[in-house]
C-alpha cells in the first residue's frame, strides 16, 4: 500500500508537469469545463471539484472546508495528463489491463471482495446505491451499472446475489483504452474509489 508521501510526491510531479501546458488543451483532451481562465470544474463521483490553473490545488466546490483525499487527487492529475477524448467500447477486467498482474489480489481485497461482502445479500441497496452515484443501468442483469467515473474512464460493476447454493459474485469492467493512459495502480484506485462511496450509500 502507498502512503501518504508517496501520495504527496505523486501528487506535486503530476501537478508540476500539467503547469508546463495550456489550460484549454487539458481540458478538451480530458471532457473538463473550464471556469474563467484559471480553473477546472471537476465532477468526481457524489462530490464536485473545483481545481486552480497552474497550481493544481483542489476544492471541494460545495463545501469548501471538506478535505480532498489524495488518491483522488493523485487519480484525477494522472488522467488530466494521459487521457484522449476516445472509447473503444470494449469492455476488459481488470486483470486485463496491461501490467495489471502484480496488483491484481490487492484490487480483489479493495475493490471486488467488499463489493460482494456488502451488496451480494442485498441487490436492492446496491441498486439505490448506484442511482444515487449517478450510476446508468445496463442490459446485463438486475445488479448492473455504468458509472462514469471520469468522462473518457467509464467502468461497469456487476453483482451477482449469493444464496444457500451459490456464494456471491462481483465483477467491475473498465474500457480497454483504460492502459492507454493509467498506469495499473491508478486502474485499481479507479475501480475501487467508486465503492467505498456505494458502501456509504448503500448503509
Amino acid at each position: 500500500m502507498a502512503r501518504v508521501d508517496d501520495f504527496q510526491q505523486a501528487r506535486d510531479l503530476a501537478a508540476l508537469e500539467l503547469a508546463n501546458q495550456k489550460l484549454a488543451e487539458i481540458a478538451d483532451r480530458s471532457g473538463f469545463e473550464t471556469i474563467g481562465i484559471d480553473k477546472l470544474r471537476i465532477p468526481f463521483l457524489d462530490r464536485v471539484y473545483t481545481v486552480s490553473y497552474p497550481e493544481f490545488a483542489f476544492r471541494d466546490a460545495y463545501e469548501a472546508s471538506a478535505e480532498v483525499p489524495l488518491q483522488e487527487q493523485v487519480l484525477v492529475l494522472h488522467y488530466l495528463l494521459g487521457c484522449q477524448p476516445r472509447l473503444t467500447g470494449q469492455w476488459v477486467a481488470y486483470r486485463e489491463i496491461p501490467g495489471a498482474g502484480f496488483y491484481y489480489g490487492p484490487f480483489v481485497k479493495r475493490a471486488i471482495d467488499p463489493l460482494k461482502k456488502v451488496f451480494g445479500q442485498n441487490i436492492a441497496a446496491f441498486q439505490k446505491a448506484a442511482g444515487k452515484l449517478g450510476g446508468t443501468p445496463i442490459d446485463a442483469g438486475p445488479a448492473a451499472f455504468q458509472l462514469d467515473v471520469l468522462p473518457y474512464a467509464p467502468i461497469q460493476i456487476f453483482v451477482w446475489e449469493g444464496d444457500d447454493e451459490f456464494p456471491a459474485e462481483a465483477n467491475i469492467l473498465f474500457d480497454a483504452s483504460i492502459g492507454d493512459y493509467l498506469s495499473p495502480e491508478d486502474a485499481a484506485w479507479l475501480g475501487s474509489l467508486p465503492i467505498y462511496r456505494l458502501m456509504a450509500l448503500g448503509r
